[in-house]
């Protein structure tokens, strides 16, 4: 009997990632391509190009279950509709009917953080919990919530926006949402170079390179923090955000778990910094404790993805 499978489509800010999957997680193959920034048609036009060719090649003694996708924005898991990537891109888009009808296979959808969330829930850290929080530190930052075994997408399906919570970091550093004290732009990727361009004048002696084009690097202000007093400022200030939004978090929904992950938190150096940062009181109940996803952050994405495709046939029984 052949052994039954998932395809996974991951679409990101940079690139589209296809794999197939196998219900333990194990990826069988997979293939890249290019994205850049998109609007919903271009991207469905992407997706759908790229799954032409990677579904016709067939995987030997395997059989394609299901489709799942991930990706940005805001979409309805359980319609496979998906909304709008941002504001200014804004399309109502049935991702699951459009794609089921084109390959003749079931698909399931959904945002790529409350993906990612699913793919700890079978695969990762929180096979072990019922009530967990991941919290994606990335370009963004937003969080999936899983409580008493199920993942919250809420009313509007915009469950999980976490950062735009106040940082406790008095800043004043502006938001897209409006407000200026938020998580996201202190602690995400984009908000690490917003505030480095906001006091870069006050430390003119900083040996951190801000680029003219492109993103200050998450990873050199890390590397620099014994030594430039920017980056400390930098650093510090992430970990406090973060720290703050856990334990803010964490009376939410009670989890005994939470699970971080994103680029930002990859290498770990963050991720110590924050620890410094909560108060034992506070996360006493959070007994499996405060952890790094043991994913590989290159690949959560696309068995999120898969974790969609899993789910939805297991949930459809």
């Amino acid at each position: 009997m052949d052994k039954k499978t998932y395809i996974g489509v991951d679409l990101g800010g940079t690139k589209l990632l296809i794999g197939e999957a196998d219900r333990a997680g194990n990826i069988l193959r997979q293939e890249k391509i290019p994205s850049g920034r998109l609007n919903q048609r271009e991207a469905m036009a992407l997706i759908e190009k790229g799954l032409d060719s990677f579904l016709a090649v067939r995987t030997p003694g395997c059989a394609v279950q299901a489709i799942g996708v991930g990706t940005v924005g805001r979409i309805d898991n359980r319609s496979g509709t998906w909304y709008e990537i941002s504001p200014d891109r804004k399309e109502t888009v049935e991702v699951s009917k459009l794609l089921g009808e084109r390959y003749g296979l079931p698909c399931f959808v959904d945002n790529d953080v409350r993906s990612a969330a699913k793919a700890e829930m079978l695969f990762g850290r929180g096979r072990s919990s019922r009530d967990l929080i991941y919290i994606n530190i990335g370009t963004g930052i937003a969080a999936g919530f899983v409580s008493g075994g199920r993942l919250i997408t809420g009313g509007h399906c915009n469950a999980g926006e976490v950062g735009h919570t106040s940082s406790g970091i008095d800043l004043k550093v502006s938001c897209e949402c409006g407000r200026t004290d938020c998580v996201e732009p202190v602690a995400s990727g984009m908000g690490i170079d917003q505030c480095a361009r906001l006091l870069a004048p006050d430390y003119p002696d900083t040996r951190l390179v801000i680029p003219a084009e492109g993103r200050v690097s998450a990873a050199d202000v890390f590397r620099l923090y014994d030594e430039d007093p920017l980056c400390r400022v930098l650093t510090d200030n992430a970990a406090q955000a973060v720290a703050n939004l856990i334990m803010n978090l964490v009376r939410f929904n009670d989890p005994d778990t939470v699970i971080l992950g994103g680029g930002v938190m990859s290498d770990g150096f963050l991720y110590n910094k924050v620890l410094e940062r909560l108060n034992p009181y506070t996360i006493r109940y959070v007994t499996n404790g405060v952890v790094l996803t043991a994913l590989d952050p290159r690949y959560i994405g696309l068995l999120g993805a898969c974790g969609n495709a899993i789910k939805g046939m297991e949930e459809s029984l």
